[in-house]
């Protein structure tokens, strides 16, 4: 059985976990490398970086009140947007913490070397290695040394801004503005990561007391604190530097601090600068290891690593191997090279976060209860998420083909490791779903409750049986109603040699017996029905135009009857490209002796002309409908119980008793031959390729051929549109 993870860490602590991990890298190393691309704008860089991390903090925070959960970033996707994208945000954010952890250990060091002639890596595996024991000790002693660490780093940072500024050259800011808007967005892009740390809190929400109330204030707290901190930092450095001494140093902060307060200056930086960057290795460690004992719980992980330490309460296993994968980074790996590649990253974590909330607001999930909102939904998740994603355009080529690769690898895992033991799926797919099928059923009613009657064309190629005829008459009658009509058209195919003006005045015996047999019929007809003969080169294009000038809402044809045989497609396939409306394609044989009608989705919910056919069809014959839905392999409990409920509203729209089967993919054959009594099976697809080639659509289609069922196949024309089909492929 799980085991909980102990509530011991207070405003204080997280607020000093925030702070200690922002405050790092971010602005003792990355100042440097900004100048290239912004100059004195780099103190616009980071207080616009400040603005834009907010919506994600914000989302997170409200997020972090409804599921106070260990695993942050993974846990809000995951449950919001199922298990791939919670690999993906995983796996990934586990990574570039990682990356940053060793990142800021290594990058400390050069601070470190003013003072001692140290190596550097081994220094910092040394460091790595005490940060791991601590953390796997428990995370008050971790909250504890954090408080210590960041206090110390403030109160230096602290005096270094005071005691600095009246050396301020105000005249150094006059080119704030010399890189242009580019230069500036570019820098922004770079020093975003140094807020990063805002959010880790979520990473260790499940760990702390009072989560409502810490959580947001912790992290608003935090982000307000350290955009100020950074700028006035940002700003005494740009005063007393020389932009051109700027560029290229490794020590930025120390420069400033010597040219402004001396020695002792210098030795107050590198104290705080050791410290910021240890504090922000050992947020990584604290934050990192969440992610995969988070995911490990979920099944995503292998069970090793959700174990909890019976003496310390923390997940030493998860703990253990973050620590090593962050060890082996700082042996073996250039840091600084992938350091962009982490934060590229995490500025796309960022993006989706915010798309997380929108799927858990839109979802309507009765769990999903924050006690915390973030104001100006939807607006502000909006404005970051595209934020996000120009800021990742700044990180450059390599940094984003290295996202591209971590991505890669986490869909690997899940298709290979989580896909096979997880059914879940996230809250939008399951609002989609809802939205999907309420669609349907909303459409589905206006058909059934059409007070407007149909105008149907029946197509008939010249030489069509008269029990054929009938049964498409009966039918096309069914469909329009009172308030409908009726038109009745055969089409005579000519060469091409032969002229269509003297082929119009031919009139053979098969002409003949239509006229006789459908003057016949329309008499027997409670509905207006004309009827007439066209001769035409290309029938299928003839069909078309007589769906435009007779105005027709549905064309009706027999789909054993073709017009031609044509090289790549059937005649029903060229119809449907040359006609703008929908399509009824009857297999007719011994129609009307079927005493049930069996509908068969084939992908997603049934087809409102389906139904509406289906149940004129029932009613009219005094046969019994059938709803068939094919389920896919291990549906999720959230699927089950929305297909469910959607059956049952749809059967209760219908005129009379009807029943629904839910089977498997591969079952459909064996549903349609268990009756006593032989089916009328109804089935369409949208028009679309992927909804015509779906496997649903195959299986279902291949049920009914093997079976020799008389059959209607229903070719909706631009049913939803491309994006009501895309969310319907989403959703189902």
């Amino acid at each position: 059985m799980p085991k909980d993870l102990e509530r011991d860490l207070g405003l204080l602590s997280v607020t000093a976990i925030s702070i200690g991990a922002m405050v790092g890298s971010g602005i003792f190393i990355l100042p440097a490398l900004a100048v290239k691309d912004a100059g004195a704008g780099i103190i616009v860089a980071y207080a616009l970086a400040g603005l834009l991390v907010l919506p994600a903090a914000l989302s997170k925070a409200e997020m972090a009140t409804a599921m106070p959960e260990a695993g942050g970033t993974y846990v809000y996707i995951e449950r919001s947007m199922g298990p791939l994208l919670g690999t993906i945000a995983g796996l990934g954010t586990w990574f570039s913490l990682s990356f940053k952890g060793a990142l800021a250990l290594v990058g400390g060091v050069p601070y470190l070397v003013l003072l001692f002639d140290l190596p550097i890596r081994p220094v910092a595996i040394v460091l790595a290695a005490i940060l791991v024991v601590v953390n796997l000790l428990g995370t008050e002693q971790t909250g504890r040394l954090q408080i210590a660490i960041v206090g110390v780093m403030l109160a230096a940072m602290a005096w270094f801004v005071v005691g600095s500024g009246p050396a301020v050259d105000t005249a150094s800011y006059d080119g704030l503005w010399a890189y242009g808007v580019e230069g500036i967005f570019a820098a922004t892009g770079l020093v975003f990561v140094s807020f990063a740390g805002v959010t880790k809190i979520a990473s260790v929400a499940e760990e702390v007391e009072d989560p409502d109330r810490v959580i947001p204030l912790g992290m608003l707290g935090s982000l307000g604190f350290t955009t100020l901190l950074y700028v006035l930092i940002v700003a005494v450095v740009v005063g007393v530097v020389p932009l051109a001494d700027l560029d290229g140093t490794d020590v930025p902060i120390a420069l400033a601090a010597e040219a402004t307060l001396g020695a002792a200056g210098v030795v107050a930086v590198v104290l705080a600068a050791i410290l910021a960057l240890v504090s922000t290795a050992n947020a990584g460690v604290l934050s990192a290891s969440r992610y995969p004992f988070a995911m490990s719980r979920d099944g995503l992980a292998p069970a090793l690593l959700s174990g909890v330490s019976d003496r310390f309460k923390t997940p030493a296993n998860a703990i253990t191997l973050t620590g090593g994968v962050m060890l082996v980074l700082i042996a073996f790996v250039p840091i600084l090279e992938i350091a962009k590649l982490a934060s590229a990253f995490k500025i796309l974590v960022f993006a989706i976060i915010n798309v997380a909330l929108i799927g858990f607001r839109e979802s309507e999930q009765a769990d999903y209860d924050p006690s915390f909102e973030s104001p100006l939904y939807p607006w502000l998740q909006i404005f970051g998420f595209a934020t996000g994603l120009a800021l990742l355009t700044q990180m450059g080529s390599v940094a984003i083909t290295g996202t591209v690769v971590i991505v890669t690898g986490s869909i690997l895992w899940y298709v290979f490791y989580v896909r096979p033991r997880v059914s879940r799926e996230g809250a939008i797919r399951s609002a989609a779903r809802r939205t999907a099928g309420q669609r349907a059923l909303d459409r589905t009613e206006d058909a059934l409750s059409a007070t407007s009657g149909t105008d149907v064309l029946v197509a008939l190629p010249e030489g069509t049986s008269g029990d054929r005829e009938q049964n498409l008459l009966e039918l096309a009658g069914w469909l329009c109603d009172d308030d409908g009509r009726v038109t009745v058209i055969q089409f005579d195919e000519v060469p091409d040699q032969t002229p269509l003006s003297y082929a119009s005045t031919i009139q053979s015996q098969s002409d003949i017996e239509f006229e006789r047999r459908t003057d016949s019929l329309a008499a027997e007809m409670g509905v207006p029905v004309v009827y007439g003969e066209l001769v035409s080169h290309h029938p299928e294009r003839a069909v078309g135009n007589a769906v435009d000038n007779f105005d027709a809402d549905v064309l009706l044809v027999d789909q054993t009857s073709a017009f031609d045989d044509g090289l790549f497609h059937d005649s029903v396939d060229r119809i449907r490209s040359a006609a703008d409306c929908d399509i009824i394609a009857v297999d007719a044989r011994e129609m009307l002796e079927c005493s049930t009608v069996t509908l068969v989705t084939t992908h997603g919910p049934h087809d409102p002309l389906k139904v509406s056919l289906g149940n004129a069809l029932a009613a009219a014959t005094d046969s019994d409908l059938q709803f068939v839905y094919p389920l896919a392999e291990d549906p999720s409990t959230d699927e089950l119980a929305m297909v469910r409920a959607y059956h049952d509203e749809l059967l209760e729209l219908c005129d009379g008793p009807a029943t629904c089967t839910f089977t498997s993919r591969d079952d459909v054959a064996s549903v349609l031959s268990a009756g006593p009594d032989r089916s009328l099976v109804i089935h369409s697809f949208g028009d679309g390729f992927m909804d015509r080639r779906s496997t649903q659509t195959q299986a279902a289609v291949a049920a009914i051929e093997d079976g020799d069922y008389p059959s209607i196949t229903v070719h909706t024309w631009n049913d939803d549109g491309p994006l009501g089909r895309l969310l319907r492929r989403f959703a189902f």
